[in-house]
């Protein structure tokens, strides 16, 4: 399991690279219809990220809501997404099969209890971020915007070339 969360974090910072990069480069009144939309669901994916990323490590976070009040801007949230993908590469790749299987009690923000291993913790997160790329594709698509090319195949192929027959 170890080696497959590196791929899929690994993964989950490209798809996400991959979907920003288009969703900065699309022209003014695209963006206007778009962005917003995108930001509030990649700033709500990414608040979940922080928030898991707290339990996992037992520490508090300040987040009452898995929501921001104020949405930041794309530049903002983009360089904010990319650290914390990059924490999440590296916590995973030192997670021994004790650290991976621990059970962690935490307090989602409505302030249900809850209790999940750190492998579920971290299937969730990229799940999580997934479906959310998902909806802002189709929000792309409706709006005739070709979405980013974000599926784990094309990532394996671009990141693993040589081993995939690609040069």
């Amino acid at each position: 399991m170890h080696d497959t969360l590196q791929h899929l974090f690994r993964y989950k910072a490209w798809a996400n690279d991959e979907l920003l990069t288009t969703l900065a480069t699309l022209g003014a009144w695209r963006r206007l219809t778009l962005t917003r939309l995108a930001i509030k669901a990649l700033s709500h994916s990414y608040v979940v990220d922080r928030i898991f990323a707290a339990h996992m490590q037992r520490k508090s976070h300040s987040y009452t809501s898995s929501n921001l009040n104020e949405l930041p801007t794309l530049d903002d949230l983009a360089a904010d997404i990319r650290t914390s993908d990059q924490e999440y590469i590296n916590y995973v790749s030192w997670l021994d099969r004790d650290a991976l299987v621990e059970r962690i009690d935490f307090v989602f923000t409505d302030g249900a209890p809850g209790c999940m291993s750190r492998e579920e913790m971290l299937m969730h997160v990229v799940n999580h971020g997934t479906g959310h790329r998902g909806q802002i594709s189709a929000l792309m698509l409706l709006n005739a915007v070709s979405p980013a090319r974000d599926g784990f195949t094309t990532y394996l192929h671009k990141a693993e070339a040589s081993m995939r027959g690609r040069s």
